[in-house]
């Protein structure tokens, strides 16, 4: 009788562990995965519609299968430097995020781009982006300088007189590409600074879709 009654609690006992391990489980599913302390989401446009950004808030999600692996082969998917070039700054999310609520509340002075070819940028990019493959500003891939220099004037708001270049007007270029492993972001912006191209007016987010997508942030197709 006395073993039947100690199987019975502990038996019981079992049972509220897991029935607390369950609530315990559930309450931390229901927590909400804030950007930061004070900001959950935002809305930003793109392509004329409105996108709420937001990390994804199921807490048991997993890294999107483009970006899981861990040992892309280098050279070319070589790791990146902090520092790219000297007076060009590299930005986080939540630097990312203020320039795309910048962009969204009418300020035409800041451009984010998306550097990767459309391949990759079809399998999503960040909102408020606009892409423009980094072959068309790379010589090595073909680009010749007239063409690079009519992307300079017309999307970047860069001006040529007599041979010289005035960025006086330009745009702050937010440019990331696929992560820390990737060099077609900074290859643009190195062939940018060959041009003239100020470094205080290029951002450059290092971590990319990589680290976009590890965080769970909203993207959207092209």
């Amino acid at each position: 009788m006395k073993k039947i009654l100690i199987a019975s609690l502990a038996a019981l006992t079992l049972a509220g562990c897991n029935s607390a391990a369950t609530k315990t489980e559930s309450a931390a599913a229901i927590k909400p995965v804030g950007i930061t302390g004070s900001l959950m989401s935002t809305e930003v446009m793109h392509n004329g519609q409105k996108v709420t950004v937001m990390r994804n808030q199921d807490t048991k999600n997993t890294v999107n299968p483009s970006f899981a692996m861990t040992s892309r082969p280098c050279p070319p998917f070589c790791i990146q430097p902090i520092v790219l070039a000297p007076g060009v700054e590299t930005i986080g999310e939540v630097e990312m995020v203020g320039y795309m609520e910048a962009v969204s509340s009418g300020d035409d002075s800041i451009l984010i781009i998306d550097s990767r070819t459309p391949d990759w940028a079809a399998r999503g990019m960040i909102p408020g982006a606009v892409n423009i493959p980094w072959t068309k500003l790379s010589t090595r891939k073909g680009a010749d300088p007239i063409s690079i220099g009519e992307i300079i004037v017309e999307d970047f708001g860069g001006e040529e007189f007599d041979g010289l270049w005035k960025y006086g007007k330009a745009k702050t270029l937010v440019m990331y590409c696929n992560g820390m492993w990737c060099g077609q972001s900074p290859t643009n912006i190195k062939a940018l600074l060959d041009f003239g191209y100020p470094a205080d007016k290029i951002k450059w987010y290092r971590g990319g879709m990589q680290d976009w997508e590890t965080l769970g942030f909203t993207t959207v197709k092209p």
